[in-house]
């Protein structure tokens, strides 16, 4: 079974089943099929965690999140005369994460070659594809900036001056070539393993390396309005891995959660979880969804002052019965317009003053929203990513889950290195990253800009046990609200919520969903929108009323706009496999045989 946030991603990892491969060849053969037919959402030079639990194996993150350049200082910053990371451009460019991160899943765990998996990808790349609607309306959103400051974009997204079209193929000559040379440089070297280690040197140190270091050191011109160089090395790249870690997890009712560790926000779907009180409101209700809501705002603000790769990270505390319980006493019948971090293991809280700061725009803020042409921003637009017209983005992403016939489970979400993040690298087809725009400029923070050290990231697949049996894989696009949808699928999986009738996947992501802004956006320019709780209009009017009652400022959203999960599933005990996709969008797609 496979499910992604693209169909041709979704058939691409079928066929590699279908031949014969296993879950994590047809991963790795989707994430780069990804890279062709979403680049408004993900790119090679952008980063993805993985959550893999090989049949009879340990569950482990494969970390494919880069870290700051070693110039990539606050003094260097500051010096600049920026408060922010900018959310565009060099200066925002981790070390790339995801091309590797592949490489090492395909190594270690795959049993197809380099050659058998993107093949997939460079077909799409050169012979085309059919755009979904988001590329070119994104495109057309920066199409101002591309023509006059990143032309080496104009020249892959604009082709003969016309930005990608449904219904028409649109190409990429370049990235396809890249792929091709790639292939070439390393089919000298003898057996499967060896060629993904050659391609791993070629991307750290050969022609791509040097390709990205140049664009790096090319002055670019950003959200601030300025042109600047980045700070990335080809030491940088030479000196960075991939690699694998234990998952943090959660026990919740004969289920466990793994996620990510707290360089990522993942625990904070772990924290939502411990927060809720052993009987819960009837599912649906204003009761119910005011208690997840609630809950959701400590644990993002604990987010804001805990999580980050530049400190230690006080987990144990943030996951314990009596911290939780503490933090549990705060839930009133009343929404809290708060920041309110907490006090783990009695540790005074710090965050950055500009988390403090309002979000700009109109009711309805939405930090994920594509606005119409001179229309106010109005939340829920299928968590696709904002595009401003000077070039300011706040980014969004995909996801991919596969199981195969032997229960090996993935769950992978990739992102960063959109078309809109920094120009095209005219070599090589595709653009550089911006995750460093998630760390702070404030000194003594556990999420400050830090050589070496990973920016927290919005990116958060999530896998499943039942009585320590893998039985689940799935996450979302989304940005900040991934833990908010992935927490309220989940609760309507575990529960057996009557969603359509019992037990189901797909009834639990058709499910009317949610979010808040009540925390600092993880992108640039990091506001936030306290007391704000938006909904689909297929909520209950009951519902909303109550909640508005109880102090929500609760904007209606469409029918289909919040949330875009997949999902893969395993029963252990008959070997039935299942699987569902999101139809917000309409281009989700869940497949299987």
């Amino acid at each position: 079974m496979v499910s992604s946030t693209h169909w041709l991603a979704s058939q691409s990892a079928m066929a590699v089943l279908e031949d014969g491969g296993n879950a994590y060849d047809a991963a790795v053969a989707a994430g780069f099929v990804l890279h062709v037919v979403e680049p408004h959402l993900n790119g090679p030079a952008g980063e993805v965690p993985i959550i893999l639990a090989p049949a009879g194996g340990e569950v482990r993150v494969l970390c494919g999140q880069g870290v700051a350049p070693a110039g990539a200082t606050i003094a260097h910053y500051r010096g600049l005369g920026l408060d922010l990371v900018p959310g565009t451009g060099p200066l925002a460019a981790a070390v790339p994460g995801a091309f590797d991160a592949w490489m090492l899943l395909l190594r270690d765990h795959g049993t197809r070659s380099l050659a058998d998996v993107m093949k997939y990808a460079i077909g799409y790349a050169e012979d085309g594809h059919p755009p979904v609607e988001r590329v070119g309306e994104t495109v057309e959103s920066v199409r101002a900036l591309f023509e006059t400051e990143w032309t080496s974009s104009a020249e892959v997204y604009l082709p003969g001056g016309k930005a990608p079209r449904p219904g028409e193929l649109f190409r990429n000559p370049a990235l396809a070539a890249t792929w091709r040379r790639l292939l070439t440089e390393v089919s000298g070297e003898s057996g499967r393993v060896a060629q993904i280690e050659a391609a791993r040197r070629v991307w750290r140190s050969g022609f791509i390396a040097e390709a990205l270091v140049r664009q790096a050191r090319r002055p670019t011109m950003d959200t601030s309005g300025q042109r600047h160089t980045g700070t990335l090395t080809a030491a940088d790249l030479a000196s960075w891995s991939a690699s694998y870690e234990a998952p943090a997890t959660y026990d919740w009712h004969g289920w466990t959660l793994c996620k990510a560790g707290p360089w990522s926000q993942g625990p904070v779907l772990l924290q939502q979880l411990a927060l809720l009180p052993p009987r819960l409101p009837r599912y649906g209700s204003a009761e119910y969804v005011h208690l997840l809501v609630e809950g959701c705002k400590l644990a993002m603000a604990d987010r804001e002052a805990w999580y980050g790769d530049a400190a230690e990270v006080p987990l144990d505390e943030l996951l314990s019965q009596e911290y939780n319980a503490e933090r549990r006493a705060l839930i009133g019948h009343k929404a809290s317009s708060e920041l309110r971090p907490g006090s783990p293991g009695g540790r005074t809280p710090t965050i950055s003053g500009h988390a403090r700061e309002v979000a700009a725009g109109e009711p309805g803020f939405d930090a994920l929203a594509v606005p119409g042409a001179g229309e106010p921003t109005v939340a829920g637009a299928a968590g696709e990513p904002e595009v401003a017209r000077d070039g300011g983005t706040r980014g969004d992403t995909c996801h991919l889950d596969v199981v195969d016939r032997w229960g090996n489970m993935v769950a992978a979400t990739p992102s960063g290195g959109w078309l809109q993040s920094n120009p095209v690298v005219p070599e090589l087809g595709f653009p550089l990253g911006t995750r460093l725009q998630m760390a702070w400029l404030d000194e003594g923070l556990p999420n400050s800009l830090t050589p070496g050290r990973r920016p927290r990231t919005t990116l958060t697949p999530s896998l499943a046990l039942r009585d320590g049996v893998p039985v689940m894989a799935f996450g979302t696009p989304g940005g900040d609200q991934q833990d908010q949808w992935q927490t309220h699928f989940f609760l309507a999986v575990a529960l057996r919520a009557e969603v359509r009738g019992g037990l189901d996947l797909q009834g639990a992501i058709d499910a009317p969903n949610w979010h808040n802004d009540s925390f600092p956006g993880s992108f640039y320019p990091r506001g936030m929108r306290p007391g704000s709780l938006t909904v689909e209009s297929r909520t209950d009017e009951a519902v909303v009323e109550e909640l508005r009652r109880r102090g929500h400022d609760v904007h209606v959203a469409e029918a289909w706009s919040e949330g875009r999960l997949c999902a893969v599933a395993r029963d252990p005990e008959t070997g039935v496999l299942s699987a569902a996709a999101n139809p917000r969008g309409m281009q989700g797609y869940a497949v299987g045989r």
